[in-house]
């Protein structure tokens, strides 16, 4: 009696353990043990040779990938929610299936984008410097290290999605009025939950808040979404905080904004050409101005382990021959 040979499937960066556990139960996996990331060439023969590819947001599946004349690629089951990194179209082009982890990591994200909101005014990074970095503390003062309260503050959302939502039903309970732009506005009863005012204007919206949260996703009609002219738009006083995606933002305009006291501050979890970081930034955050993460958004172990799982289920779903959950369509994006 023959036996059914498993499906090879490719991860590129390593994964919880007890997800590549059973990822090895299941299929021929070949698992990313040492966590380096995998070349552009390593990338093209994982296609070549694998019949389902797990990529993460940091790897790059090209057209190239996919329109190799000899890519065995069946299955694309992205380790992330947000597919910038996959060439979606081409890959759709080419009869292959590509899957997310949708609605996994909404939670996390949300109580970092709300860590920031928090951390950013009251300058909590700057003030815990102090004391990690060996510098003189006389003790409390009542002019010392002053911030700004957010309570009765206007906060911005660019992109209410389900983050954008999960962050204002966070941020209503600190006293934040929320405001939102959005490519329509959300259902009345949602609006009406969140005590949200939608502007159909960006540019209105961002002229008039305190704090400006962005959540949206990374696609080609939100690339510098906050250009330099809509930057400049901004008050003096007021912050922004970033744990979407780099690209959304002009990065080397906010950063002149805020060196030249145009714009209050920023909190930032992603940035443009992540993983490099500009060393602009870096400065601006040793003076206090700015609070930088690393991509620190959905890093729980829950989260982590919960994508590993949708990724098992939308493969299993897949080669058992139905729709996966999580299919991602061009029409989607």
């Amino acid at each position: 009696m023959s036996v059914k040979k498993k499906p090879l499937v490719v991860v590129t960066r390593k994964l919880p353990d007890s997800i590549e556990t059973r990822m090895r139960e299941l299929f021929d996996a070949r698992i990313n043990l040492d966590d380096t990331p995998m070349s552009a060439e390593q990338i093209l023969e994982a296609a070549r040779t694998a019949d389902v590819l797990v990529p993460t947001v940091t790897d790059h599946i090209s057209a190239e990938v996919v329109n190799q004349p000899d890519c065995k690629l069946r299955l694309i089951a992205n380790f992330g929610n947000g597919v910038d990194n996959i060439d979606v179209a081409a890959a759709h082009a080419r009869g292959i299936t590509v899957t997310n982890t949708p609605k996994v990591l909404t939670e996390d994200t949300a109580d970092m984008t709300m860590a920031l909101i928090l951390a950013v005014p009251r300058r909590m990074i700057e003030g815990a410097s102090i004391l990690t970095d060996g510098k003189p503390w006389a003790g409390w003062s009542p002019t010392w290290m002053l911030g700004h309260r957010i309570g009765g503050k206007r906060l911005g959302i660019i992109g209410m999605g389900r983050i954008g939502q999960a962050v204002a039903r966070r941020a209503r309970a600190f006293g934040l009025q929320i405001h939102y732009h959005n490519r329509r506005p959300v259902a009345p009863v949602i609006a009406e939950e969140l005590g949200a005012t939608y502007w159909e204007s960006l540019d209105q919206m961002l002229a008039r808040m305190d704090i400006i949260s962005v959540n949206c996703p990374h696609t080609p009609a939100t690339y510098h979404l906050l250009s330099a002219r809509r930057l400049k738009l901004i008050r003096k006083d007021a912050y922004i905080v970033n744990t979407a995606r780099g690209e959304v933002t002009d990065e080397d305009t906010l950063i002149k904004l805020i060196e030249g006291g145009e714009i209050g501050g920023a909190g930032l979890d992603v940035y443009e050409h992540e993983p490099a970081v500009n060393p602009k930034l870096v400065r601006l955050a040793k003076a206090g101005k700015v609070t930088l993460l690393p991509h620190m958004g959905s890093a729980t172990i829950e989260g982590r382990v919960e994508m590993g799982e949708k990724v098992i289920i939308n493969i299993r779903t897949f080669l058992d021959a139905h729709k996966p959950p999580d299919r991602v369509l061009p029409s989607m994006l």
